[in-house]
């Protein structure tokens, strides 16, 4: 799918706000895709390059950039889901080894490292924004047609694999955005009461 996104406003341009009822009924519908029912075709070079802009357009409180992409195209991912493997293997963790397939499978993965900087705004506010920005990469995929998961397994959060994928000390992985076509529609699943999870302060 061509991609023609509107030209990024100059700095202290005046953003106009409009009612987007097309973004409303995509949010009302929207569904991750399972990572192991992805296959090809992935994101072109053009749309990962856009959907990596339209992700960084999230809340940023500081405007600190407190966050950095990693491409794990389909060669980069096999070495990089290689290296884990033989990891799990070394340690006899046959349940890690298993885990991978949500890796190995999709054409595409894009890493979100969370990368807080030392300032005065709070690192919970920065992961926040890590968050943000695997939320907006993960709708803007969907919203170009693909499917889209977002994945934190333990290769998320072991020092050793996050060590293979490059994550410096301080750097958490926010989550990996894996990328491709669905080979079925995924199903809607159980989605929970709004009501029961909402109050309002009355002092």
């Amino acid at each position: 799918m061509s991609i023609d996104l509107p030209a990024a406003p100059a700095f202290g341009a005046p953003i106009e706000l409009h009612p987007t009822p097309e973004v409303l009924r995509f949010l009302a519908t929207r569904r991750s895709t399972s990572a192991v029912t992805l296959t090809g075709p992935a994101p072109t070079e053009d749309e990962i390059e856009a959907l990596i802009a339209l992700a960084a357009r999230v809340p940023d409180h500081g405007k600190l950039s407190p966050w950095r992409f990693v491409i794990l195209d389909a060669r980069a991912k096999a070495a990089f889901a290689q290296r884990l493997e033989d990891l799990a293997n070394a340690r006899g963790d046959a349940r890690a080894v298993a885990k991978l397939a949500k890796l190995k499978t999709p054409p595409l993965g894009i890493a979100v490292i969370s990368s807080p900087r030392a300032h005065e705004i709070p690192e919970w506010e920065q992961q926040l924004s890590a968050g943000a920005v695997c939320t907006t990469l993960l709708y803007a995929a969907q919203a170009l047609g693909y499917g889209a998961n977002w994945i934190t397994d333990w290769y998320a959060y072991d020092s050793e694999a996050k060590a293979i994928l490059g994550a410096s000390a301080g750097e958490q992985v926010a989550g990996f955005i894996f990328l491709g076509t669905a080979k079925e529609p995924p199903l809607e699943r159980e989605r929970p009461d709004p009501k029961a999870l909402t109050t309002r302060w009355v002092g």
